[in-house]
């Protein structure tokens, strides 16, 4: 009984001693949650009037919600009375844990806050990164997701975005088409040149300013290589590079203009 009644003595001064100090915690914590809660919606309000993008404002708010919940949790540990410094070297190896096992992770997560902090592209924009060329159709933080011509989606690390050059075609609102067309030595290019401008006049989609550019690019040992340079909305590349290539091939039909074929070697004339 004396062996009772000495735990219950020793119960009853512990309980004397921390039953403050808990319920202290258990406020602070309680208030603590409420001003967390306030503070993350005037951060989001800031983050929004900034013009930060909306992609990025919640992970933004996620690390400052988890890094002032923490530093709650270690003020009311000190306050029951648990060793800081045990409890800081837990959260220090679980993060050196954490970053060794999602460095890669870490990296692309770093590279999508300049992405989309900086935004060189925007979702709709034709791009291309290394040989990878589509239409963005997702931003993230870890990745961009675009989307090929052939339909394929291309889901591209952005840690391999902010490692390369990035060709964002959209930016200007046009792109320009390379159309390579051949003629023989014995036609005149003036000629030439007015058939292939009239033949994309008939293109609605293609820009009127800048003006189509045509000229001559090179020589082989049948033909002269000529450049077709018109110019178009990104949206509409596909659409516009076959109908001109129709329309050329047709107005060549109609003009009675011959080509060349590489099979033999030919002597002919040269024109204007």
């Amino acid at each position: 009984m004396d062996k009772i009644t000495e735990y219950l003595e020793i119960a009853q001064e512990k309980i004397i001693f921390f039953a403050p100090k808990i319920l202290l915690a258990v406020a602070i914590l309680w208030i603590g949650f409420k001003v967390i809660k306030k503070l993350i919606k005037l951060f989001e309000l800031a983050l929004e009037k900034g013009g930060m993008s909306a992609n990025i404002r919640p992970f933004l708010m996620s690390i400052v919600s988890v890094s002032l919940k923490v530093l709650l949790l270690i003020i009311v540990a000190g306050i029951v009375g648990i060793e800081l410094t045990i409890f800081a070297t837990i959260i220090a190896a679980s993060v050196f844990a954490i970053g060794m096992s999602l460095q890669g992770s870490l990296g692309n997560f770093a590279s999508g806050l300049i992405v989309l902090s900086l935004k060189p592209y925007k979702v709709g924009d034709w791009i291309q990164i290394e040989d990878k060329f589509g239409k963005v159709e997702e931003i993230g933080v870890f990745n961009t997701i675009i989307i090929s011509p052939g339909n394929k989606t291309l889901i591209i690390p952005n840690s391999k975005i902010t490692d390369d050059v990035v060709t964002n075609y959209s930016e200007k609102g046009m792109i320009r088409l390379e159309i390579a067309v051949t003629m023989p030595y014995e036609e005149s290019f003036p000629k030439i040149k007015n058939i292939i401008r009239e033949s994309l006049s008939t293109i609605s989609l293609i820009l009127d300013d800048p003006k189509p550019e045509i000229g001559i690019e090179n020589f082989d040992s049948h033909n002269v290589q000529i450049a077709v340079r018109p110019y178009t909305k990104p949206d509409d590349y596909w659409e516009v590079i076959f109908a001109a290539h129709q329309n050329i091939k047709k107005a060549f039909s109609e003009n009675n203009i011959k080509v060349a074929y590489s099979e033999g070697v030919e002597f002919g004339t040269i024109g204007d």
